[in-house]
């Protein structure tokens, strides 16, 4: 009797590298939430003390950086102030006044590390604390593959003031392995930037972190630890569009004007300089 030859198992297709983002002081100079107090202001939504507050709380951010306790005030504040808000609304005020109010602070090195993760065949992913109204065009706009933020509990077209998943600390951990079961991703061959220590377990789920315009904290980390560090400080107007249209990457204006090949090639450098 003759023995059938048993087929050879099908080799499993590689697994993808994903490239996952912090927004605020990552992407961006500022704190993308409250980038909005004036729009929201000026829509009748927070009066000029709240806005005042707000303008406070972006220099303290700016100025210090926000540990985890004073990102967790700062939740808590703007969830019970929009508690009654109409969601639409908040998306159009958002889609209106974004190119104006968001898209001037993209640091123009990031947009350059985009247009370099997308030329090399990544996914591009913003994983952000900021709630998901405000982080998905952003995300749109600087040519994100995907996006992950905190959702607030709705009820009939409107905030609850209560979260429904607070995109922070291994909240992100856990936003990261969803997707990366959902689009395979190598967790170990993906890339991650922030600038806060509070991203610490996000960066340390995957194989190659990178500390960006770092805190004191994540410096220290850093260091002890033999991770990249960058420094962005070149802020750019981008302009909105599709992402691709076949193989052309539309990366947002990728930094004052720069293709995408010019841009990946600046990107490509500043991978190499930091190692």
């Amino acid at each position: 009797m003759s023995v059938q030859p048993v087929p050879s198992a099908a080799a499993s297709p590689p697994r993808r590298v994903a490239a996952f983002f912090d927004l605020d002081k990552t992407l961006i100079a500022k704190s993308s939430t409250l980038a909005f107090s004036r729009p929201f202001f000026d829509e009748g939504l927070l009066n000029r003390r709240a806005v005042l507050k707000s303008s406070y709380a972006q220099f303290l951010f700016l100025l210090s950086g926000a540990d985890a306790d004073q990102i967790d005030r700062m939740r808590r504040h703007i969830t019970a102030m929009c508690a009654g808000w109409d969601v639409e609304q908040i998306r159009s005020i958002v889609d209106e006044t974004l190119d104006d109010i968001v898209t001037p602070l993209v640091f123009a090195e990031a947009a350059e590390l985009i247009a370099y993760h997308t030329a090399s065949g990544h996914d591009v992913v913003v994983v952000s604390a900021s709630g998901e109204e405000v982080v998905a065009p952003i995300a749109a706009a600087l040519g994100a593959d995907h996006s992950v933020a905190t959702r607030m509990k709705v009820s009939e077209g409107k905030y609850t003031g209560e979260v429904d998943f607070y995109c922070f600390g291994t909240g992100k951990v856990e936003a990261i392995h969803r997707l990366a079961e959902q689009h395979g991703y190598d967790l170990s061959r993906s890339h991650a930037y922030s600038d806060s220590s509070t991203d610490l377990p996000m960066l340390e789920c995957v194989g190659n972190p990178t500390a960006v315009n770092p805190d004191r904290k994540l410096r220290k980390a850093a260091a002890e630890r033999g991770w990249p560090v960058l420094t962005f400080v070149d802020a750019v107007a981008i302009r909105r569009g599709r992402r691709r249209q076949g193989s052309a990457s539309v990366v947002a204006g990728a930094a004052a004007g720069l293709g995408a090949v010019t841009a990946g090639a600046v990107a490509l450098r500043l991978l190499r300089r930091k190692r």
